[in-house]
Parts: C-alpha cells; structure tokens; sequence
C-alpha cells in the first residue's frame, strides 16, 4: 500500500487513496476517494456517486452527525459514515460524478438527461472498482437521496460485480421529485444551489442546460417570456432572476422551463427502468415525506428480485450522514456480500412503523393489512363526519377563503374540519384522496391539504399531505377509490366562478389515533412559514406560492358532497405484528 495516506478517525487508522481517476468508456475520468483499513488485503467494496463532491463526504470523518432542525445539518453529507463502513471491513468509495467536484465531462441537465447516462457511468465505475487489487470483487452501494437515486440507475444496467443495493430516502419519479401534484418544490433548487442547509451541487465549468443545449438562442427567448407569463413565476424573484441568467443555474433553469410531465422527466426515470433490477434490493425511508414515501413504494412493486421495503418513524429529516440506518445496512449486505447467515431473508419483505401505536406492523407486501376505504365528510362548523351533508346549497353554505399573494401579506390563510374524538384505537395505512368541490374567482390556484393527528393536550403530528395545482386537475385512467393519479402531462385553466371537483393524492401514511385524539385536515392555497412539521425541514422546503390573489369557496353540501377517502384497516393483519 504505497499510494495511500493515513487518518486518524473514529478512534483508529484509516487508510484513503485520494483523487483516483476511474474511466469512463468514452475517455471520461470521474474522480474518486477510496477508504479503508490499514491492513493490505482485498475487501468487498461499497461505492457512493453523486455531485455533491467527494471533499464535503469526507466531512463525516471530523463532524459529528447532525440532525434537523440543527443548523449544522448539511443535506448533502450522504454518502454514509466513513470511520463506520471501514470498521465494518469493507471499502468505501466515493466518486463525483460527470461534469461535478472532479471529474471530467459535462453534465447536461437534470440527472444528466441530456448527456451520458448516469446508470452507464455508474456500471463502469463499479466494474473498474471491482479490478483493483483492494477490492475483492463484490461491490454494492451506500448513500441517501441522491446517492440513493444512483443505486437505481446504477442496478438497472446490471453490472455483474453489484451484488445488491440499499437505498435509504431516494428520488425516484423524476416530475414528482420537482413538482407536487403539479406545483413547483424549491427543494431542488436548495439541492443544487446550495440554500436552506444544503451545500449543493460541486458545480463546475462543465454543468449545462440542458434547454440550451436543444434550443437556439432565439427559441429559448420565446419560451423564457411564455414561461415568465404564469404569475406565480413571475411573483417569485428568484425565478425571475433564474429566468434571465440560465447560465448561473443551469439545472435550476431546467427544472424551472418544464412544468409538465413528459420524456423529459420519464427519459431514465428509475421506476420504469426497475424491471431491470434483479439483484437484492432494501428500500428504507421515514414518513413525513409523502411524495418520496410514494415513489418508493411504486419503485419497491416494479423489482423483480429479492427486496425489502422498510418504513421508518416520523421525524422525515434523517441525520447527515445517515447513521440511524447502518446497522440494517449492514445486516443486509452481511448476508448478500459477505454470505453470512444472519436470517435477514427469513423476515417479512414489508416493515412499517405506525404512528400513534408506535407499532411495527410486517407482511409481504404493502400496505401491509387488509383496507377499506371509508369516507369523512367536511361538514359545517369545522367538522368531519362520516354522515354526508343531506341539505342543499342554499341551506349548506360553503366555506370559504381570500388568499392574498405574499407580496401583500405572510399570513396563509388555512381552513380545517375535525372529527370528534376517538373512541378507540382507529388504524389507518395506505394512501388516500381528497375531493374537494371548489369555486376559484381565478384561472388558477394551489389547493395544499394536511392532515395532523391532535392529542387531548393539543400537540400534534402531521400524518400526510396532498397537493394539487387546480389547473392540473385532470384525472388519468389508473386512478380508483382512494387511489387518484393525474397525467400532468397539461395545463388547464380553470373558467373562473365554477364549481370544480378537485381530487387530491393524499400520500402514503401509517396512523392509528389513540382514545381522545382527532384527525384534522387543513386545506390552504398555501404554507405557514413555520409550525411543528416545518421546523423538522431545511428553510426551501417549500412550494411556489400563488401569485395572485385568489378567493376560494368550499362546497360542502348534498350536490357537493366534499370528503376525504381515508385508508382504515379491517383489524386483519397480513402478518403478525412486531413490536
């Protein structure tokens, strides 16, 4: 070992060869970082790819883990906890991908959609890994978020040398990763940009636009000001200033041109290249983060080898880097890597934590239990029943709300309705649907609903959430009860002073409301800057606000009849629970 350096870390020596040059099969060479123990032998290899530069990963060796709301959290230290994957006897290799940190190349686009695939790059990354003379020749990977994404990409091109993944928190329907039921997240933005507790991408000279790339100067022009005419863009200055000067933001600039669903987002979309994937897969992620907690569980379906599907407890924001799960980490690359028996493939393939019970329910597939979905109704004075309203309009007013633009005002005016109290212990899991008839004096607006769980004392937790642009109200052909899906694939202007039915996709959740507490649904056009679930997210976790002012009337009554359709267990379990 002649080409490496020593470092005092975790309360040993580790041994790290710096700025290796891994190439690419077009003459790319991506950069690299490999850590190990001192002693000279091969060793399985767990490799970590992202473009958030292999010099901030290396982080973890000197700052303890941070977790949210901690000032200190960063959340682009994802690429695992070095001192813990050396003891652990493998080698920890962390690379910046094409175009970032680094390496060589472009990076064009999002995911680098326009430019070399990221899966290709990856498989000869892990191939070259699995030749070196420290490496044994079985690799698998580590990293959350996007480092999760690339497990995906990377399996579904199938190197021989991956043994198998696991993938902690990844991003996975590219559209649904940028805009919630069609409302633009600024979550990427902090992620490549580097705002709200994240470092961001390790931008350098070789990051394009996609856009720019595809379009001239001249058609690019003509489809910034179409852009710059929704004026919810053109309220935010931000966007504004992304708009004008697409080279300071490339990917931003790209995310920000294409609102709607389309190849742009499906081109490598890791759900639809999942049926490639035969290796060994564990998919984990913590509730409280829906529109993630979704993807996962449709990629979790699409895998046809051995795989397991994990959900964790609320708080959403894991630690950086992301301890909490290295011991199942390394559990389930014990037995798929080293081949040791430790019964892990003898477990239930679906674990999740419920909420409230603080129960972990196991079976073989999700949702874990048997369901029926069961309607609550919004009803006058604030309330949620199961009885629908039997009087008319003219009786059964509807509720209402005027949201003024936060140019005008921060406050964010919320609606809510709440059942009585439970009775008894009431589980729910699954997804859900809100349908809410609605009159807009606009062409347009956010229609945003939580659903908190309140206990006697008034504390609460968010349970789930829903989003929808109400020009993207469309409905698409798998849709069923409980289950709605839209296309997003256009934009339809909503023909101010009409009664609409707007279907919300209420995420993924596991529930079950203790004696005394109740269910309450807040329905906004917007987001308060700061509550009890907020505080638990970097400062852009946000959507794109509503830039104009808009009036919002709830219709509640026998014509109209607005509800939630809510995902309740029948007491069946698939499996046995576990505490």
């Amino acid at each position: 070992m002649d080409d490496f350096q020593l470092l005092n870390a975790g309360g040993g020596k580790i041994a790290v060869r710096k700025d290796l040059r891994v190439p690419m099969r077009d003459g790319v060479e991506l950069a690299a970082d490999a850590y190990q123990g001192t002693d000279d032998k091969p060793r399985p290899a767990l490799v970590a790819l992202s473009p958030y530069g292999k010099e901030l990963q290396a982080l973890a060796l000197t700052t303890p883990p941070q977790r949210r709301p901690s000032p200190m959290w960063d959340g682009c230290i994802e690429a695992g906890d070095i001192a813990r994957i050396v003891k652990e006897d493998y080698v920890h290799v962390i690379g910046d991908l094409r175009g970032s940190g680094h390496s060589g190349g472009e990076h064009i686009g999002n995911y680098n959609a326009g430019g070399v695939s990221l899966g290709q790059d990856a498989y000869d990354f892990i191939e070259w890994v699995a030749e070196q003379p420290w490496c044994d020749g079985n690799v698998g990977m580590v990293g959350i978020s996007y480092f999760g994404s690339m497990q995906v990409l990377a399996a579904a091109e199938r190197p021989p040398h991956l043994k198998a993944i696991f993938v902690s928190g990844g991003h996975y329907d590219f559209y649904e990763t940028t805009y919630h039921g069609g409302i633009m997240w600024f979550m990427p933005r902090a992620a490549r940009e580097g705002r709200g507790g994240d470092s961001g991408w390790a931008f350098t000279d070789n990051v394009k636009s996609r856009m720019i790339e595809k379009y001239s100067p001249e058609e690019l022009k003509k489809l910034v000001q179409k852009r710059l005419q929704d004026p919810d863009v053109a309220a935010w200055p931000n966007l504004v200033h992304v708009l004008n000067y697409p080279k300071n933001h490339e990917a931003w600039f790209d995310i920000v041109m294409n609102e709607l669903d389309g190849d742009w987002y499906e081109e490598r979309n890791p759900i639809t290249l999942a049926p490639n994937i035969d290796i060994p897969v564990w998919l984990q992620l913590d509730q409280g983060r829906g529109w993630t907690l979704d993807g996962t569980i449709e990629l979790f379906n699409e895998l046809k080898g051995p795989k397991k599907l994990e959900i964790g407890p609320y708080p959403p924001m894991q630690s950086r880097p992301f301890i909490e799960e290295h011991d199942k980490m390394f559990r389930w690359y014990d037995y798929w890597i080293k081949g040791i028996d430790n019964g892990v493939m003898d477990e239930p393939a679906v674990s999740v934590f419920v909420e409230g019970s603080r129960e972990v329910v196991t079976a073989d597939q999700w949702p874990p239990k048997d369901i029926e979905y069961t309607s609550l109704y919004l009803r006058a004075r604030h309330k949620l029943s199961r009885e629908p309203e039997s009087m008319g309009t003219e009786y059964a007013a509807p509720d209402g709300f005027y949201q003024a633009p936060l140019t005008v005002t921060d406050k964010v005016e919320i609606l809510s309705w709440s059942t009585e109290p439970f009775e008894a212990d009431t589980e729910l899991i699954g997804t859900g649907a809100a349908h809410i008839f609605a009159e807009i004096d606009q062409p347009d607006t956010n229609f945003i609903l939580r659903l908190w769980d309140y206990a006697p004392n008034g504390k609460r937790q968010l349970i789930t959430s829903g989003f929808l642009k109400a020009s993207h109200r469309e409905l698409d052909g798998r849709t069923t009860e409980g289950n709605p899906y839209h296309p997003h694939t256009r934009s339809v202007p909503v023909e101010p002073g009409t009664v609409e039915e707007y279907v919300l996709r209420l995420y993924p959740f596991a529930n079950t409301f203790k004696p005394g507490h109740k269910l309450t649904v807040e329905l906004s056009n917007g987001e308060p800057l700061a509550d009890e679930h907020n505080s638990l997210l970097p400062p852009d976790a946000f959507h794109l606000p509503v830039g104009r002012p808009v009036t919002h009337k709830i219709y509640r009554d026998a014509a109209h009849q607005s509800r939630l359709v809510l995902p309740f267990t029948t007491g069946k379990a698939a499996e046995d629970r576990a505490s």
